[in-house]
């Protein structure tokens, strides 16, 4: 689980920097989220997951040396690509909150 928070953190740093919607949310899937497997996800966030690709690369490419995120990502209106950006950092949110929770921890008996 800790490998996607680790991608869902970078995806979430990308998305927050500078620049237009569209190249972040392009920076995000290429170098973090399309290399997070399904199985390294909690099981309540897998079809949102599965969701979110479709979104990005729904497109056929057109354009020579374009592939499907670049097409789908360019076609893309800017609010349904904050929306997207919306959708992957709410993702981490949850993936984080899924972490903390199943984080053992040590109690030590504190004498009274």
């Amino acid at each position: 689980m800790s490998n996607a928070w680790e991608k869902f953190q970078g995806a979430t740093l990308t998305l927050a920097r500078s620049g237009s919607i569209k190249d972040r949310l392009n920076d995000a899937y290429r170098n973090h989220l399309a290399y997070v497997t399904e199985d390294e996800l909690p099981r309540e966030l897998r079809e949102e997951f599965r969701a979110v690709a479709r979104r990005l690369t729904r497109e056929r490419p057109l354009l020579r040396g374009e592939d499907a995120v670049r097409a789908t990502i360019r076609k893309m209106s800017s609010e349904e690509a904050d929306a997207v950006a919306s959708t992957v950092v709410r993702m981490f949110g949850a993936i984080a909150r899924n972490a903390g929770a199943s984080q053992v921890v040590t109690l030590h008996a504190v004498d009274a």
